[in-house]
């Protein structure tokens, strides 16, 4: 067995990986990068294999830095069954479209600049049209079902209790007549979350790719303490006059959200108020959680059977499908709560909230999931004053919170926790998804307290299993494993590459002026700390 990494290598999205055995060839995830500029030119690259040979795609769940480049997958060629839970294959239906819809309104948006700047144009990854003939595609299987997608490969999904559906992977194959297994974890969850489920407790494997997103800290906060300060944000901000804007990815996120909002005004713990869902797509996910009561944890199911209805569904919750609705929210200006997408801030209606609430000191925006480095939420919670959103700029009042007790993904101690639940680990781990320094420092603590041969793999390169078994590492650029494709991407690359790349460097000179006319000392040092960082 092979595997090449080809996303969330030293970095926390576009999860890719490539497996060879015994001919067939397959992929773990086909995930869309995001974050800063330099990352996201990632997903206009041509991918390092053909499309065509590929027999099959395990999915690990459903959000797009896993998934959202399936639709690029098949317009490029793969037509074979892509594997993944049945809730994930009900989320995909909405969440690939919807990804296909942004690329084709972010490139519109972009041509407009280039036509201007003399630039070639740009072409989507891929359309909404593309997206929806992906999904056929998809096939759902439920956790703890065997199945064998190729002959010689079994699999198994198993609850990774991350989001609604995301599994871990066991794959079971033969190698030199030995039976050996391999554990993808995907995103791992987290103990006692809402809605969800706790983490499968797997006990053995023989190799295996683990998540590192938070693999050198823990959570700043708790989730039961939180509660209390969100109770209180709320409450402080409704009665200083102002609104409560949640940045919320629209699968989990939000309707975690939803749910400790049900909570809090059930027990008298915030006032009563409007809450806003603005978001088509968080309004199709909630339906859709709706019907998998099978996929809820023991507390939801029984609050569902009491309450003859999902406890995310509010009594005061208003849903803001259209464009029209939406824009209407920002004549609000007190006393409700917005829950807009997407969850880092980079794109999405939640921009428009942010850029008419901001400025204003009696609002507060609070941040529940992990965010990026580059993306206007990571700047945020980092504490800059000053933002650019559409073209704008925007000065920073609002009050900032993070709240990082909800993130659905399992801490340094908590991955500490289930990996001592293994009866027989694994002899080689492999550290993803996750930033350099998390992912490097996490291999190296792994190694030392568990005696394994743990290793941060670099973006591209290939390991031989079969031949890795004393435990020396079979390293291969990707430009050796794949000559033609990497020869061809190093070429380099396609009109679409070079005009992005143009188009990159372009807002980053711009940027940078802006910076240097402010003569803002504190952002000039972040700028220069940033642009060493990925330079």
């Amino acid at each position: 067995m092979k595997i090449t990494f080809l996303g969330a290598a030293r970095t926390v999205t576009g999860s890719c990986y490539l497996l060879e055995h015994n001919g067939c060839k397959f992929l773990v995830d086909c995930g869309m990068f995001q974050g800063n500029k330099a990352l996201k030119n990632n997903n206009y690259v041509d991918f390092p294999f053909n499309p065509g040979d590929i027999d099959f795609v395990l999915l690990t769940h459903a959000h797009i830095d896993h998934s959202g480049l399936l639709p690029k997958l098949y317009k490029n060629g793969f037509k074979n069954p892509i594997y993944t839970s049945t809730a994930s294959v009900a989320l995909l239906e909405i969440m690939l479209p919807d990804s296909g819809y942004i690329q084709e309104q972010e490139v519109e948006r972009k041509n407009r600049k280039l036509m201007r700047a003399g630039e070639h144009m740009l072409e989507p990854i891929y359309t909404a049209e593309d997206a929806l003939a992906t999904v056929p595609l998809c096939k759902g299987v439920r956790y703890g079902e065997e199945f064998s997608p190729a002959e010689g490969i079994k699999v198994v999904l198993q609850d990774a209790g991350h989001i609604f559906g995301s599994a871990m992977l066991e794959i079971f194959y033969e190698e030199n007549g030995v039976q050996r297994k391999l554990v993808f974890t995907g995103d791992l969850g987290r103990k006692d979350q809402a809605i969800v489920r706790d983490p499968y407790p797997m006990q053995s494997a023989d190799y295996m790719v683990m998540e590192s997103t938070y693999g050198n800290r823990n959570h700043g906060g708790d989730a039961e303490k939180e509660i209390p300060i969100f109770a209180e944000v709320i409450t402080k901000t409704v009665r200083r006059g102002g609104n409560v804007i949640i940045p919320a990815f629209a699968v989990d996120r939000t309707q975690d959200i939803l749910y400790l909002l049900n909570e809090m005004q059930l027990n008298k713990m915030i006032p009563e108020c409007t809450v806003y869902v603005d978001s088509p797509l968080a309004i199709k996910a909630t339906e859709i959680f709706s019907r998998f009561p099978d996929y809820y944890d023991r507390m939801t199911a029984k609050l569902f059977k009491e309450e003859g209805r999902p406890p995310f569904v509010l009594k005061n919750l208003v849903y803001t499908a259209s464009a029209a609705e939406s824009q209407q929210l920002n004549s609000i200006k007190s006393g409700a709560i917005i829950i807009s997408a997407s969850g880092m801030a980079d794109a999405g209606r939640i921009k428009h909230h942010l850029k008419h609430n901001l400025w204003r000191k009696e609002c507060s925006v609070l941040f529940f999931g992990y965010q990026v480095e580059g993306t206007l939420g990571r700047r945020l919670i980092e504490g800059e004053k000053q933002v650019t959103i559409h073209g704008e700029e925007v000065e920073v009042k609002a009050e900032i919170y993070n709240m990082e007790g909800f993130s659905a993904h399992a801490d340094h101690d908590e991955m500490l926790e289930w990996l001592h639940g293994f009866k027989h680990m694994p002899g080689r781990m492999f550290m993803t998804h996750g930033e350099e320094e998390s992912t490097v420092s996490w291999a190296a603590e792994i190694s030392e307290k568990f005696g394994v041969n743990a290793i941060a793999p670099e973006h591209g390169y290939c390991f031989d299993l079969a031949t890795d078994a004393a435990g020396e590492a079979v390293v291969h650029p990707a430009s050796i494993v794949h000559p033609e494709a990497a020869t061809a991407a190093a070429d380099a690359a396609s009109d679409t590459a070079r005009t992005l790349d143009a188009e990159l460097l372009l807002e980053i000179n711009a940027d940078i002026q802006r910076v240097m006319a402010s003569r803002d000392v504190d952002k000039l040092i972040r700028l220069r700390d940033y642009l060493r960082r990925i330079r």
